[in-house]
C-alpha cells in the first residue's frame, strides 16, 4: 500500500470525524424549530447555550491540535534529549517511552515526540535526537510516519550539527529488513547528521539488541546503574586464566582473560559480544553489612543475602533501616550487565576477552572491569551470556578484509582474523594503535606469526606515546590512502573496533576523505563497512 495514500486517507477520516459533532449540533439547533414551518426565534437563552457549545467544541479541537503539535513546536527543555518515534503496532512507542524514562531516571532530561509532528528545522534545533522507528510490510514506513517521509526524506536536508542515535525495529523474514529505519539513517547521513553511536537493529523484538540499546543509553547518560528492560538468564562460566598484557603501561592495565563454560557448551560466532553480570568485591559487601547490621548468611529465595547483595546496587544504610532480610531483598535492584567483544572462536576451547581495568575519579575500579581483572579469583564463577552481533560478522573468505582498531578493540578484530584464517582466507590488512610498542603491543607474538606465515598481508601500527614519531591509526590510513582505494576496489570489507570517543570518528573521517562520502555510505548499506565501537 502506498504510504502517501494511506496517510491522506487517515487525515481525511480524521477531518470527517471532527465534523460529526458539529453536524449533530446543527441538527439539534434545527430541532428547536420542530413543529413550525416558519422561522421562530428560540430566545436569547438558547442562542447563548448554542453559542457556548460551539465555542467549547472549537476550543477543544484547538487544544487537541495544540497538544498534538506541542512536543515539536514548544521550546525544548534546557539540554533535553529529543526521543522521536514512529510506531505501527505500538511497540516502538513503548520502547521510546522506556527510553525517555530510563534517561530521566539516570539524570538526563529527555522529551518524547511522534515523528509525524516533527520537521527538519525542529530536528536541527534539537541538537541531539534518538529515533525509535519500526518498519511495516515490505520496508514501508509506519502509517503515522508517512507524512514525515514524504516531507523530509524525499530530499537531502541540512542537519549539520545534529547528533543522533537510531533504534530500528524490523523482521528479517521480510526482504527489506528494517527498510524504513535504514532509509532514515541514510537520509540523516546525507543531510550531515553525525551518529552518537552505530545504529541498533532489532530483529523481531530481539532482547539482546534491546539490551545493547540500553547499553548505549547508559553510556550516553553517564549512568552506571541502568537496569535491563528485559532480564535474560546468565550461564555459569569459570575464570580459567587472567594475564596482564601491558605491565608498566602509561594507560590502564589490560588483561587477557580466558573463560570456560561449566556446561561445556562453546557456541558463538566471531563478532559476538559477551555480556557479564558483574559483582561487588567481597570486602565491599562485608563493609555494607557491618554498617547496616544485616546477616549476610540469611537465606533469601535460593541465595544468601550476601550473594544477592554482591550482584545488586547497594542502597544507602538509612534507606533500609527497619527492614528484615526478605523485605530488603525485594527492594534490591540488579547491577547492569557489562559488554565485551569476544576475542576468540569456539575452536580455541575458551572464550577470550581483552579487558582494561577502568577507574572512577576517586580511584575505585570500574564495576565490570574491576570484577573481572581484580576481584574475581581465578577459578571463580562468572555469570555470562552471549549476545549475537550479526552486523559484525566476517565477510566471505574470498573477499579482502581491512581491520582497524585501537586498544582493547583488538579483541573483536582478533576473533574475525581467527575465523577467517580457519576458513583459509589470507588477504588481511590490520591497522592497530596503542600507546607504546614495548608495553602495549597486545598479542604481539601471535600477530607477528600470522604476518610471517602470510595470514596477515599487511600490518600497520601506530603508537601515540612514542616520542620519536607519535601516530594514530587514522593517520596511518591517510598515509596509505592509495592502497586503501585499491583494496576497496578489489572488493574489500572494512571492520572497525575500539574507541568511539577518539578513534572511530577520526577513522570515519579518514575513510570518507579517501573513498568519498557516497562510496563509504554505500559500503555501509551493503554491509562492507561495519563498526563495533564503544
Amino acid at each position: 500500500m502506498n504510504p502517501a495514500v494511506t496517510g491522506g486517507g487517515r487525515e481525511a477520516l480524521g477531518h470527517a470525524l471532527a465534523l460529526l459533532p458539529l453536524a449533530a449540533l446543527a441538527a439539534w439547533l434545527f430541532s428547536l424549530q420542530a413543529g413550525a414551518m416558519h422561522w421562530r426565534d428560540p430566545g436569547a437563552e438558547r442562542w447563548l447555550e448554542a453559542s457556548a457549545s460551539v465555542a467549547a467544541w472549537l476550543a477543544l479541537l484547538g487544544w487537541l491540535r495544540w497538544r498534538r503539535r506541542a512536543p515539536a513546536d514548544a521550546a525544548p527543555l534546557a539540554d533535553a534529549l529529543l526521543v522521536a518515534y514512529a510506531s505501527q503496532t505500538g511497540f516502538a512507542a513503548q520502547l521510546a517511552q522506556q527510553t525517555v524514562d530510563s534517561l530521566c531516571a539516570a539524570g538526563t532530561p529527555a522529551r518524547l515526540a511522534g515523528l509525524d509532528t516533527l520537521e527538519e528545522a525542529v530536528l536541527r534545533k534539537a541538537g541531539r535526537v534518538l529515533f525509535v522507528v519500526s518498519t511495516t510490510g515490505e520496508g514501508d514506513a509506519p502509517d503515522e510516519a508517512a507524512g514525515f517521509e514524504r516531507r523530509c526524506l524525499a530530499r537531502v536536508g541540512d542537519l549539520a550539527g545534529l547528533r543522533y542515535g537510531l533504534l530500528a525495529l524490523g523482521d528479517s523474514d521480510y526482504a527489506d529488513y528494517c527498510g524504513f529505519g535504514r532509509r532514515l539513517r541514510h537520509w540523516l547521513a546525507q543531510s550531515g547528521a553525525q551518529p552518537l553511536f552505530d545504529p541498533v537493529e532489532v530483529d523481531n523484538g530481539d532482547a539482546g539488541a534491546l539490551r545493547h540499546w540500553q547499553h548505549h543509553l547508559g553510556m550516553l547518560s553517564g549512568a552506571t546503574g541502568m537496569p535491563d528492560w528485559q532480564r535474560a538468564p546468565y550461564a555459569s562460566w569459570r575464570l580459567a586464566e587472567r594475564r596482564l598484557l601491558n605491565p608498566g603501561s602509561l594507560g590502564g592495565p589490560c588483561f587477557h582473560l580466558a573463560l570456560r563454560p561449566e556446561d561445556g557448551v562453546l557456541a558463538w560466532e566471531a563478532g559476538d559480544i559477551a555480556e557479564i553480570e558483574p559483582r561487588h568485591a567481597a570486602e565491599t559487601v562485608t563493609r555494607w553489612l557491618a554498617a547496616t547490621g544485616f546477616d549476610g548468611a540469611a537465606r533469601v529465595g535460593g541465595d544468601t543475602l550476601f550473594e544477592r547483595l554482591a550482584r545488586s546496587h547497594l542502597p544507602a544504610p538509612a534507606d533500609v533501616a527497619g527492614l528484615d532480610a526478605a523485605r530488603l531483598a525485594a527492594r534490591l535492584q540488579a547491577l547492569p550487565h557489562r559488554e565485551y567483544s569476544i576475542a576468540s572462536v569456539p575452536a580455541d576451547g575458551e572464550l577470550h576477552l581483552l579487558v582494561r581495568r577502568m577507574h572512577h575519579e576517586d580511584g575505585r575500579p570500574g564495576l565490570g572491569s574491576g570484577w573481572l581483572t581484580q576481584d574475581a579469583e581465578e577459578g571463580a564463577p562468572i555469570a555470562l551470556r552471549i549476545r549475537a552481533n550479526p552486523s559484525f560478522r566476517p565477510p566471505a573468505a574470498d573477499l579482502p578484509l581491512i581491520l582497524i582498531g585501537n586498544g582493547t578493540g583488538l579483541a573483536g578484530l582478533r576473533a574475525l582474523l581467527k575465523a577467517r584464517i580457519a576458513a583459509g582466507a589470507r588477504r588481511h590488512w590490520l591497522l592497530f594503535g596503542e600507546r607504546q610498542p614495548d608495553r602495549d603491543f597486545f598479542h604481539r607474538d601471535e600477530l607477528e606469526c600470522w604476518l610471517r606465515e602470510g595470514w596477515l598481508e599487511r600490518l600497520d601500527l601506530a603508537w601515540s606515546r612514542e616520542p620519536a614519531a607519535p601516530a594514530y591509526v587514522q593517520q596511518r590510513l591517510r598515509e596509505a590512502a592509495a592502497l586503501l582505494w585499491a583494496w576497496v576496489d578489489a572488493g574489500a570489507a572494512i571492520r572497525v573496533c575500539g574507541s568511539l570517543a577518539g578513534m572511530a570518528p577520526g577513522v570515519e573521517e579518514a575513510l570518507r576523505d579517501a573513498l568519498g562520502a557516497d562510496r563509504l555510505e554505500q559500503m555501509r548499506v551493503d554491509g562492507r563497512y561495519r563498526r563495533d565501537v564503544y
